[in-house]
């Protein structure tokens, strides 16, 4: 429809979807790039998972498991959380159902050791991707984002690139404390992407609009639910639509 001034203007909603959609834009959201990545003879793609504690960070490595193995990837799990005995033992239980490997050391182990360990088995086993569990942290606490640090360079010792991907997991129902979150992990860590969990239910999500545009992260995987396939990769339109409540 035509009106003297031009074409008919676009309604609130369309400016809106269109205005949040360029915050996503030019960001490997997804799993875009990844299997690029293995393809450009990186094997085994080291992906290293961090954030605070409660996020859902070792039920997220268990879903990104199963999601590799149904894609064809040979995939191991590092038990890095080494302080919680819960943390491991539910690790090996994703393990178990993925058919995974997987790779742990004693509780209260050295996490470095445990991280060393899991990528040397990676490579020696022909894994296509290693994940690693680390032991949540508050990103307020120096020491234990310096830990962190640590634990990557250890991994360098194995393969010098590694870890190819640093993946925060945000809870996406905290709002401004996870974009806080993510500003302070980004400052220590190099992250190559966020995973926003718990956007089920009432969750919207609007954080998420605030870490693509103010921190340029991609968005790789959101968690929409509690079974293993409700962990799906990140597409920027559809989650848009969802917020907006466009059919």
């Amino acid at each position: 429809m035509k009106t003297a001034d031009g074409p008919a203007q676009k309604n609130l909603r369309d400016l809106i979807e269109e205005e949040s959609l360029t915050l996503f834009a030019g960001l490997p959201h997804g799993t875009a790039r990844l299997w690029d990545m293995l393809g450009e003879n990186v094997k085994p793609m080291v992906v290293s998972i961090v954030g605070v504690n409660g996020v859902g960070k070792t039920t997220t490595i268990g879903k990104l498991a199963q999601l590799f193995a149904r894609d064809g990837k040979k995939v191991l799990l590092g038990a890095g959380d080494t302080f919680r005995a819960a943390a491991i033992s539910q690790l090996k239980i994703w393990a178990d159902r993925t058919g995974a490997d997987f790779v742990t050391g004693r509780e209260g182990a050295d996490p470095g050791a445990v991280a060393f360990d899991s990528v040397t088995a990676g490579k020696a086993r022909g894994a296509d991707v290693v994940l690693l569990d680390t032991a949540g942290r508050l990103h307020t606490k120096s020491n234990l984002m310096e830990e962190l640090k640590k634990v990557h360079r250890v991994v360098k010792k194995v393969i010098p690139d590694a870890p190819h991907e640093v993946w925060l997991v945000v809870d996406g129902t905290l709002g401004q404390n996870s974009i806080a979150q993510a500003r302070e992990f980004q400052k220590t860590l190099e992250l190559t992407g966020v995973i926003i969990t718990k956007l089920d239910g009432t969750a919207k999500g609007g954080a998420v609009l605030a870490i693509a545009s103010e921190l340029r992260l991609p968005i790789r995987f959101i968690g929409v639910g509690e079974q293993a396939e409700d962990l799906i990769p990140f597409e920027p339109k559809p989650f848009v639509e969802a917020i907006l409540g466009i059919s």
